[in-house]
């Protein structure tokens, strides 16, 4: 018999309603109480994607592989969770808990016996995803991991594409990161685009993929245009933001990460990688990220 893919969860509030697909745990709609779209709608023909999770890498290694003492190791872009099909656990009208463990599939790519568990929890305006990644095994686990969700650009509120930005919580003078065409960080720092707090967002900001704050202090964004409510989201652990699209498409991703890409010309052992977290056996990282629809 064909694998036959379990339903949607479906979350409800006073004001928001959400899908979420079992198939990598990824949050697939989001809408408001008027049945607006908030999220991407993964065209395939543009992007995929609408909210996938990355684990255990965020962006791409060298050469597609990685060096895990004396065994080397296959992963594609983003690694591997959001193609795997995920446990549905306890779920209520409000909330829906979701589990990938380590199988021998995994274990040919990525040789540590993690739990990688997420918790969707809508309440009033605001949808909070809280993650843990657990080493159930005895040596350390090294690893990373990120949120990817992707908005509507413009949002359905009646306002124009042009007339959207991205407003930090804080003023963002750091210079930023960039990334070369192999998806490789580059060695160069360049001057931070926001300006008294602002992301203006435009097409050109984005000619050379995507804009990564290394070095950001807000612990939450707001996007949207000056007229009509906004989505702000919240990151209050993660160290790096990503921000994200293909020029001239309908979409932004606001990316929180433990974890970046590979830097140009990076051989080194996989724990040494930057933004790759360890974990001893038994221990778990949390990490949250929120999303609320403001009047």
């Amino acid at each position: 018999m064909a694998d036959q893919a379990p339903p949607f969860v479906e979350l409800r509030s006073s004001e928001l309603t959400a899908e979420i697909d079992a198939l990598g745990a990824q949050l697939s709609t989001l809408r408001d109480r008027a049945a607006r779209d908030l999220l991407w709608d993964g065209n395939p023909a543009v992007w995929s994607g609408r909210a996938p999770l990355l684990f255990p890498i965020v962006g791409v290694l060298v050469n597609g592989s990685y060096r895990c003492g004396a065994e080397t190791f296959q992963l594609p872009r983003h690694g591997f969770a959001r193609g795997r099909r995920f446990s549905i656990g306890e779920v209520t009208p409000s909330t829906a808990e979701f589990k990938l463990n380590a199988d021998e599939a995994s274990f040919l790519v990525y040789p540590f016996r993690f739990e990688l568990a997420v918790r969707f929890e809508l309440v009033g305006p605001t949808l909070t995803l809280t993650t843990s990644i657990r080493n159930k095994g005895d040596t350390d686990m090294p690893a990373s991991f990120g949120y990817h969700p992707g908005f509507r650009w413009p949002l359905p509120f009646g306002q124009p594409r042009t007339s959207h930005f991205i407003e930090f919580e804080s003023e963002e003078t750091a210079p930023i990161r960039r990334i070369d065409s192999a998806g490789l960080l580059t060695l160069t720092r360049h001057p931070s685009p926001v300006s008294h707090r602002r992301l203006t967002l435009d097409d050109a900001l984005f000619q050379d993929d995507v804009l990564i704050f290394d070095q950001v202090k807000s612990r939450s964004v707001l996007y949207g245009s000056d007229d009509g409510p906004r989505l702000q989201v919240s990151f209050p652990d993660a160290p790096y933001l990503g921000i994200w699209t293909k020029p001239g498409a309908h979409f932004i991703c606001i990316e929180p990460w433990h974890g970046i890409t590979d830097r140009q010309g990076f051989s080194g052992d996989f724990r040494e990688k930057e933004g790759v977290f360890l974990l001893a056996g038994g221990d778990a990282l949390a990490t949250t990220m929120a999303i609320t629809l403001v009047a």
